[in-house]
């Protein structure tokens, strides 16, 4: 099979191995690209790691907390060091804080701005400025239908998200000269190992598939199989773009 993707051997980075972020390593991985995949948690790292092992793909890994902009830089400088520069990025690090605006603290708030919106703006703005000298370069970031819609309990993360959206669109206006592409892709109700307790509980997975046209959750591998196209060669024409994939759930 050739390679149609033209990933083979490409310095990819990626930040965060739960979920979506695991799981676009992994495609990535498979499709060929030397993957260096940071997160502060070393089971999920090793786990991610050795799926990958059993299906004949290698990744590397590395442990960091990135909630700090000198933390972000220096990840993304030894990336740089240890894979020859970065040539594809995916940025998948995140979480929500599910309580009523009223009830909200200012930690609740900071924490997750801070996880979800400012790594997303220290990795990204060291990883573009190797990119832009290197002359071509894939940014994807992981945002969410939450971006988009009014979700009850959701205040911080929805605002993290949709300030994402922005951020990857002035990214992609500005370095769209330097042959760097920047999207993202924005997943609806999606089926994994960190939704699962919630989804168990109180009848959220039976709420959720009803407000989804498709009727079903999605699988993680349905967001990584987008995460992998933007990141291709055969997406050089899309920048700027944020991506829904949520069964429909946007369009209702």
């Amino acid at each position: 099979m050739t390679d149609w993707l033209q990933l083979r051997e490409r310095p990819t980075l990626v930040v965060g191995a739960g979920g979506l972020g695991g799981a676009g390593a992994h495609a990535l991985a498979l499709a060929g690209a030397r993957v260096l995949l940071a997160d502060v948690d070393a089971a999920n790292l090793e786990t991610v790691r050795l799926r990958a092992k059993e299906a004949g793909a290698e990744i590397e890994t590395i442990q960091a907390d990135l909630r700090t902009p000198e933390a972000c830089r220096a990840l993304v400088a030894e990336a740089a060091e240890k894979l020859g520069g970065i040539e594809v990025f995916l940025h998948a690090v995140g979480r929500n804080v599910r309580k009523p605006l009223a009830e909200l603290g200012d930690d609740d708030w900071e924490s997750v701005v801070n996880l979800n919106l400012s790594t997303a703006y220290w990795t990204g703005q060291a990883v573009g400025k190797i990119m832009v000298e290197r002359g071509y370069g894939r940014m994807v970031y992981c945002s969410s239908v939450s971006g988009l819609l009014a979700h009850a309990h959701h205040a911080p993360y929805a605002a993290t998200k949709g300030g994402l959206n922005q951020l990857l669109r002035v990214m992609a206006r500005e370095w769209a000269p330097h042959g760097v592409t920047v999207n993202g892709v924005a997943p609806g109700y999606i089926e994994t190992n960190l939704t699962k307790a919630y989804l168990d509980k109180d009848g959220n997975r039976e709420k959720l598939e009803s407000l989804v046209p498709a009727g079903r959750l999605g699988r993680p591998d349905e967001v990584a199989d987008t995460i992998t196209y933007l990141s291709s060669d055969r997406a050089g024409f899309i920048t700027g773009q944020v991506v829904y994939i949520d069964g429909g759930r946007t369009l209702v």
